[in-house]
């Protein structure tokens, strides 16, 4: 009995290291950090990420994220999504915030700073896959399930990495993952414990956000409390951290240092 008490001690110990230590580490940098004290404060311009005047004859279909603002920003960052279409001669940006209806296109520039934090492109398609894939993103944006006044939870979900995170589910072009720092991608809108996808090889189960495990081949094995992710990304050979991201960083996602 002593034996598997102590097993059981060594267990969550374990577990409070690979939670909390990071997690930690990460608000502990974030707090002597140099950052707007306030909404009105900070920089919400475009970041000078996209060219001001795209191809019309281009398309495009971008994932873009950045560290969101006050101390959420230390384990967090704000997921949207942006569309260019064939013809067009501008950027369309779709983002989920916590005010009035929750889904907003082009409320900011595309390549905006978000509580002046810089974005980072995590995911980008052109020419005929993202054409494939834009009439699905319609599709995905029009029936988002949390779309209603008084729908968006800034914790545990649905916020906007849950709102990315249903439109890449929703879209076979889109085969990518956002940020383990998206908290909120792992929440299953509606009553659903779980999402299954055989074309991504992906098998999802959720605690309406609070917990929970993921499997794939691309997104690797993530165990999720809370919101903060600890998992193995074998696509990429990285280990995912909360507060920290995926380390290596060989993407460039947005990470407490940026």
């Amino acid at each position: 009995m002593r034996t598997k008490v102590k097993r059981l001690r060594r267990i969550i110990a374990l577990l409070a290291a690979l939670f909390l230590l990071p997690a930690l580490a990460s608000a502990a940098y974030w707090s002597v950090k140099d950052r707007p004290t306030s909404w009105h404060s900070a920089n919400w311009s475009s970041a000078g990420v996209l060219p001001f005047d795209p191809d019309p004859s281009s398309t495009e279909v971008l994932i873009m994220s950045a560290r969101t603002g006050g101390i959420k920003g230390a384990l967090s960052v704000h997921s949207w999504l942006v569309l260019k279409r064939e013809g067009a001669s501008e950027y369309e940006r779709y983002d989920v915030v916590g005010w009035g209806r929750p889904v907003r296109k082009n409320a900011y520039a595309a390549d905006a700073r978000w509580y002046s934090n810089p974005p980072q492109i995590i995911f980008r398609i052109t020419g005929q896959m993202a054409q494939r894939a834009i009439p699905g993103i319609d599709r995905a944006i029009a029936n988002y399930p949390a779309s209603r006044r008084g729908d968006y939870v800034i914790w545990p979900g649905p916020n906007s990495n849950t709102f990315v995170a249903h439109i890449i589910r929703s879209v076979p072009e889109l085969a990518t993952q956002l940020p383990p720092t998206a908290i909120g991608k792992d929440y299953l809108l509606g009553s659903n414990w779980i999402f299954a996808d055989n074309r991504r090889w992906l098998i999802k189960l959720s605690a309406s956000g609070y917990a929970g495990l993921t499997l794939g081949l691309r997104e690797g094995f993530e165990a999720h409390i809370l919101g903060l992710v600890v998992g193995i990304d074998w696509f990429n050979l990285q280990i995912k951290l909360p507060g920290i991201g995926s380390f290596p960083n060989w993407s460039g996602e947005p990470s407490p240092t940026t």
